[in-house]
């Protein structure tokens, strides 16, 4: 029998998220949680989860510090974010604690469904922008093969590391000394060597790869 964890300190969208995965596994066994003091208590006494899913706006301020907590108690079970923020520091700060995936409060249950199925196939699913504004899934973009860095110019670093500081065109110009036209052509084929779309999408790949910038 699969086995879930729901956790969040709301009680309704706790219940809520716990009544989407019985829809999608019916059968399973998911049992809630409203703090991490709780959620700590339920692995060690549930050594076989199947899967957790877990609020990073969990009370008590835990944010990414519950995030990293729980993986690491967790070990080889998966662990998927859920969250009101669509912000990409939060998705890719999550993604390299560990988490499996990041699904939005507003997801319909088609998306928490491929999201988890994801989850358990060793995958990850992450919120792309088109996916977070039409509410459907978006594919999502692959890890590059070999260092990631080694696919990049010189000055095509000096734009990525500053992209990934969450810096604007007209910001890494003047940083760089350099026409934001010029910058919009780096950033151009920035995307096309690691096969995203996006901004977003740069800072997934990154973050999978180990070689997004750590927080202070």
């Amino acid at each position: 029998m699969k086995k879930f964890l729901v956790v969040d300190d709301h009680p309704i969208v706790r219940h809520g998220f716990a009544l989407s995965v019985r829809e999608i596994h019916p059968g399973a066994e998911v049992l809630e949680a409203g703090s991490l003091a709780d959620a700590t208590d339920i692995v060690a006494r549930t050594p076989d989860l199947t899967l957790v899913l877990f609020d990073l706006q969990l009370g008590q301020g835990h944010g990414q510090d519950g995030v990293r907590h729980m993986v690491e108690a967790l070990g080889d079970t998966p662990l998927l974010v859920i969250s009101g923020s669509d912000e990409v520091a939060d998705i890719v700060d999550s993604v390299r604690l560990g988490a499996r995936g990041y699904i939005l409060k507003t997801s319909s249950t088609e998306v928490l469904e491929h999201a988890i199925s994801l989850a358990l196939t060793g995958e990850t699913f992450l919120p792309l922008p088109r996916a977070v504004l039409a509410g459907t899934v978006t594919a999502q973009p692959t890890r590059p093969s070999g260092q990631l860095v080694d696919r990049l110019t010189g000055r095509q670093r000096d734009v990525f590391q500053l992209l990934l500081a969450g810096n604007s065109n007209k910001e890494i110009a003047r940083e760089l000394g350099v026409l934001e036209g010029t910058v919009k052509v780096h950033v151009r084929a920035i995307m096309q060597k690691l096969g995203v779309r996006n901004r977003t999408q740069v800072a997934v790949v990154a973050a999978r790869s180990g070689c997004f910038p750590e927080s202070e």
